[in-house]
């Protein structure tokens, strides 16, 4: 991954050139892509260290560029859309996109984003050795390596599921509000809505708990929020 250089893709010329702007006013290496083919290329060639994704863009679309980029990478993906149908914003999450701003955008507000999500994805060089782990039967957690293991085999997260899953299983048994997650997880800076904690936690469950078979389980407390249970087999 290039550190500090972020990948802006939209087919508008002077959407584009604004974003960069700030971009590079915050000190970011910035490259940009006007389709979707271009940017799945540059994603693949450039590594960036995250992804300003319009929706609506010729030849694949932003939903596809999602998709590809997932195939071969985990890199934060903010999307950008013209739409405010709830529809589009749960999509994108479930494709894997870590936030969404509806256009048309505060250009502060997106600088925020993009340093929120940058500072939750870095690596943390004072984490201790003797901290940084989650270990339980078939379940891995490595906070310095941010890998998951499931049986003891890696699973794709994305940089927030990560982030929630994390959070979860280092605070077994203790009931989270979605408010409290979002606080948690996203930061005090974030914008989005309740649904995301929802998608998140769907998307997560798929990914980590196998058919019911496992020690632990995120829990869906009614009315209230959720928690990470684990239990004798």
């Amino acid at each position: 991954m290039s550190e500090g250089l972020i990948l802006v893709v939209d087919d508008e010329e002077h959407i584009r050139e604004l974003v960069r702007l700030y971009l590079e006013k915050e000190g970011f290496t910035v490259v940009l892509a006007a389709d979707g083919e271009e940017a799945v290329q540059k994603v693949k060639a450039l590594h960036p260290q995250l992804i300003i994704l319009d929706i609506m863009l010729p030849k694949l679309d932003g939903w596809d560029v999602c998709r590809e980029v997932r195939k071969v990478a985990e890199t934060p993906i903010i999307m950008l859309t013209a739409k405010g149908e709830e529809f589009d914003k749960v999509l994108g999450l479930e494709l894997g996109a870590d936030d969404y701003l509806t256009k048309p955008f505060s250009p502060r507000e997106l600088m925020a984003r993009v340093k929120a999500i940058l500072r939750r994805t870095a690596p943390d060089d004072t984490t201790q050795a003797d901290g940084d782990t989650v270990s339980l039967p078939g379940l891995t957690v490595n906070l310095s390596s941010r890998e998951a293991r499931v049986n003891g085999q890696e699973v794709t997260l994305t940089p927030k599921e990560f982030d929630l899953l994390w959070f979860l299983s280092k605070n077994p048994g203790k009931v989270f509000t979605r408010e409290q997650l979002l606080t948690a997880v996203w930061g005090y800076d974030y914008y989005g809505d309740l649904r995301t904690v929802d998608t998140h936690i769907k998307r997560l469950r798929e990914k980590v708990e196998r058919d019911g078979q496992t020690s632990y389980h995120v829990k869906t407390i009614w009315g209230v929020g959720y928690k990470f249970e684990v239990h004798e087999k």
